[in-house]
Formats: C-alpha cells, structure tokens, sequence
C-alpha cells in the first residue's frame, strides 16, 4: 500500500513528507519534485511568502543513483523564512523572553485557532496555526509528484484548471472537459490557471479589488484524471470506494469546503434518463475495442469503481480567513471583544489549491493502482498491467 505523511511547521526549520509503498526501480530527481512545487507557489492573488519562500526538496532517503529501492522516501523542504522566527518557533525552551511574552491570543474566524486552541488547551493560537497552515500542502505536492512519476509509466495524466473566482466563472467547465485535456499549456500559463482569456482578466481584476479592501476571494477548481484504467476502487466496503477517498483527500486541502465527482449537485435537478451516462462498443479492426459512453455526468466513477472514463472532480475553495481588515474576535486570556490576528497570506489561493488537487489526487490514484496491480518492483507492476490491459481487449 502507498500512504505518506508529512511533518513540520510553516516557519519552522523545514517540512518533510515520507512516501512509503513506492515500489523498486522508479526513475526520480529532485527537479521532478522542484517542478510542482514551483507550480504550487506561481498564481496571482498569492501573498509576499511566496517572494521568501523559493522552495526545493531535497530527498533524505529511499532512492539511489536516480532510481527508487522500496525503501519508504523521505524528502525535506527548508523553511528559508525560518531565520527570521528562531526565537518564536524555538524547538528547546527558550530565555527568550520578547518571545514568549508576546502570544498570539486573537483567534480568526474560519480558521482552526480556536478549535485548535481549544482540544490542545494552548493559550497562543500560534501553537495551532503553524501546523494548519497551508504551507504544510508543499510536502504534500512534494509527496503527490512522486506519485505522479508512478503514474506517468502507466499513461494516467492528472490536471487541473480553475473554473471560477468569486463571482467570475470560465466558460470553460467541467462540462467540456474534453477541451481542457487539450489546453494544459494554456492553463499553464495562466496566471489563474484558467483557459478562458476573458475570464482571466475579469478573475484578476475580482483580485485586485478584494486586495484594495483588504479581502479575500475563493472558487473552484477542476481536476481530470485522463487515461484511467476501469476497475480502480469498489463497491464492496465503504472505505474502498474510489470517489470517497478522492472527495476525503481532496476535501482535506486547507479552504476546500466541498467536493463533487462529476455532475455532482447539478445532477439532483434532473431525471434519471437525463443523468446516467449510456454504454456504447466500439469493435473495429485495428482500433483498441471496447466499452465506452459518449457522455460522463458520473465523473468516471460508477458504483465507487471506475468505469475507464476520465474522472473528473471540482472543488469550492472558500476565501481565506486571515484578513489585512480583520473580523470581530475574543481575546483567549481577556474574554474581551477584539479584531482578530492579522496575519500576512494570500488574497486568492485558489489558483495554487488546484494544483495541490493535483497532488492529492496523484497520490490516491496510485494507491489504487498499486492495490490493484501489485508488484514491490515498478517492473512487475507493468507486467500486472500489460497484462489487465490485454484481459479488458479481450473481454
């Protein structure tokens, strides 16, 4: 089984992330990894962090001379900010004193401060969101792009694009994401990630304007899961089923609010005759045979198995809560009413969450895939899916 967990803390010295199931023989750099997480911090909207903060990983462990050899890998993020907090974020007690009589006490609304302050029963919220923060989903992407060079070997792409922000929507969608599989280079250079030139700069310009007040926007973003092969996941337990382990790692990025597998909400309006995705075959010589639907309202996903369509997932990401114009907060010492922690971040993620979709996706993906295909060597894994390839041609 593939799973990984990450460590660390947004200013202190680095995050790590230890990727455990990855078989043998998987060909990996460190500017496999540097590449994602540059994506991850590109995006108008993003905050100064992102001028100090030029991340690059570097792998502690489980690969030599270039090549994974099953052992769990574990990579390492340096926190360049780190030099400016080493008396708050110090790790042994401190004498400190400037430090450790300045608490942060003024929790955020939306944020984890003081639900967080609350289970742990730490008087400074700075406890709890230095390990909510969304700077942990760098060692997650820095995870994910493993998982994407696993992927890569079978032909299974994953991208993302952004639909809408604030009250801008693209009008390119979910719906003819057909189209987007076609227009990566363009979502790329984007500086919303968005395909929709018009759209783009009435998306930056809702920036711009939530900047000037002091405010911050949210959206949604697309994912697609090109090339997937049917069969991944179940219907058999409730824990196998593959749209609920996408919806759960992808509801688990910072700000993401709600999660839908294809047509989602949209398709409680309809008829059923209006919704389910007709099943076609296609045999003729020379082209590879098979089942296939000229329509995907279900996402790629049927009964919580794939079906060998794309899978498509969209994403709401709220607006951020750390506000330069704070909301109305309690002090935790005084109970007094107060303005909450101003903190510098971001105006607009939702850019940079796309691409941490990506991440997470990746990595729930080739879980399944490893599940399925098993194998402790990328060779044998292969083989395993040469092998189903040929059983579903002939099916």
């Amino acid at each position: 089984m593939i799973r990984y967990y990450t460590a660390g803390e947004s200013h202190g010295k680095c995050l790590i992330a230890v990727v455990e199931g990855i078989p043998a023989g998987l060909k990996i750099d460190e500017e496999d990894i540097n590449r994602e997480l540059r994506r991850r911090q590109s995006g108008f909207g993003r905050g100064k962090r992102m001028d100090i903060e030029k991340d690059r990983v570097e792998i502690l462990s489980g690969v030599r001379f270039g090549e994974t050899i099953g052992s769990p890998i574990s990579i390492m993020i340096r926190n360049k900010d780190w030099k400016n907090w080493k008396d708050t974020m110090s790790i042994p007690e401190t004498h400190n004193l400037k430090a450790m009589e300045s608490p942060l006490t003024h929790p955020r609304p939306g944020h984890a401060d003081l639900a967080g302050a609350l289970k742990f029963a730490r008087s400074d919220v700075r406890d709890i969101l230095e390990r909510a923060s969304a700077r942990e989903t760098a060692a997650r992407v820095a995870a994910g792009a493993v998982c994407r060079k696993l992927l890569d070997i079978f032909g299974i792409g994953v991208i993302s694009f952004t639909e809408a922000i604030g009250q801008v929507v693209s009008g390119i969608t979910a719906d003819n994401m057909g189209r987007i599989e076609r227009m990566v280079l363009a979502v790329e250079k984007s500086p919303v990630r968005c395909p929709d030139r018009e759209a783009e700069k009435k998306m930056m310009a809702e920036i711009e304007h939530a900047k000037t007040k002091g405010d911050t926007l949210g959206g949604i973003f697309c994912i697609a899961v090109c090339s997937p092969p049917p069969g991944l996941g179940g219907h058999t337990q409730w824990d196998v089923r593959l749209d609920g382990r996408l919806a759960q790692s992808v509801m688990s990025i910072q700000s993401v609010k709600g999660v839908e597998i294809g047509g989602g909400f949209t398709l409680a309006h309809k008829y059923g005759s209006q919704v389910h995705d007709e099943i076609y075959y296609r045999h003729a010589e020379g082209q590879r045979k098979g089942f296939y639907r000229k329509t995907n309202n279900a996402g790629g996903i049927e009964g919580g198995t794939s079906n060998g369509e794309s899978i498509i997932i969209r994403a709401a990401v709220k607006p951020i809560p750390s506000l330069t114009r704070p909301l109305h907060s309690v002090d935790l010492i005084t109970k007094k009413s107060v303005s909450a922690a101003a903190v510098r971040s971001d105006v607009c993620v939702v850019p940079a969450a796309g691409v941490i979709g990506e991440a997470v996706v990746c990595f729930e993906i080739a879980r399944s895939i490893k599940e399925k295909f098993g194998g402790d060597t990328v060779l044998a894994m292969k083989s395993n899916y040469a092998a189903y390839l040929e059983y579903l041609r002939n099916f």
